[in-house]
């Protein structure tokens, strides 16, 4: 694993998020370094997806978010797609009626508007990453299975080129083989320069694939540390990696 090299790539200070009069983030404090791969665990209604969707600007936000040490003091969509973010949403959001190939190629659609036509060599290091999309690269996205939605999806966000991929509950839905592949593929693309935020409800796959972790509870950072440490500690154990967690590891 790798702790990153010090160089804050995204940073949230009381950061907080309302629904009207109803605050389901309470002044986060989270950081995620170059390099590195940072999880959000915490049972659901924990406001896991409205801190990332929040961070992505998809939401109205309060408090400080830094971008490699430039504040953004609006966040939206568009700006934070233009310095390199990429969202992969809960619900993956593909174009089912059209093909592998073209939904990648929308994801490098934002790089062709700037002038940059790389999307075809893009595309080869995609299927690199994800050999079976190659293989798939002419079938419609609504014929695939789950599992490759999902490498499409990541796919699709890594077109872009992004410095940091944030990802909504990935394992949602999949079969725990497919969901240790597609974690493993996660853990990979550090060494592609593509740092990850990952929020996950599956607490015990997100920590042996994470850097560091914080635990949402209620909107609010309950605990924060080492991955690896928070694996084996026992609030996290008896409270996520009880016999759920037990069933996870099989």
């Amino acid at each position: 694993m790798n702790a990153g090299n010090g160089l804050a790539l995204l940073e949230l200070s009381e950061f907080s998020v309302s629904y009207g009069a109803v605050e389901a983030v309470h002044a986060v404090d989270l950081r995620v370094g170059e390099g590195e791969i940072v999880t959000v665990i915490g049972p659901n209604g924990a406001g896991k997806s409205t801190l990332l969707n929040a961070s992505m600007g998809l939401l109205p936000s309060r408090g400080v978010l830094t971008l490699a040490g430039e504040r953004i003091d609006r966040p939206s969509v568009e700006a934070m797609v233009a310095r390199g973010v990429a969202l992969v949403p809960e619900k993956r959001e593909l174009f089912g009626e059209m093909s592998v190939e073209d939904n990648l190629l929308l994801g490098g659609f934002a790089r062709w508007r700037r002038g940059l036509r790389d999307q075809a060599s893009r595309m080869e290091e995609v299927f690199a990453i994800f050999p079976r999309l190659k293989e798939r690269r002419a079938q419609m996205a609504a014929t695939l299975s789950g599992g490759e939605r999902q490498m499409l999806a990541i796919g699709r966000a890594l077109m872009s080129r992004p410095r940091l991929l944030m990802l909504d509950e990935p394992s949602l839905g999949l079969a725990p083989l497919i969901v240790r592949e597609v974690l493993h593929v996660v853990a990979s693309l550090r060494t592609h320069g593509v740092s990850v935020l990952l929020v996950e409800q599956n607490a015990r796959a997100a920590l042996q694939v994470a850097d560091r972790a914080y635990v949402l509870e209620m909107g609010a950072v309950a605990l924060s540390g080492e991955a690896e440490a928070l694996l084996h500690d026992r609030r996290i154990i008896d409270t996520y990696l009880g016999l759920g967690g037990k069933a996870q590891a099989a």
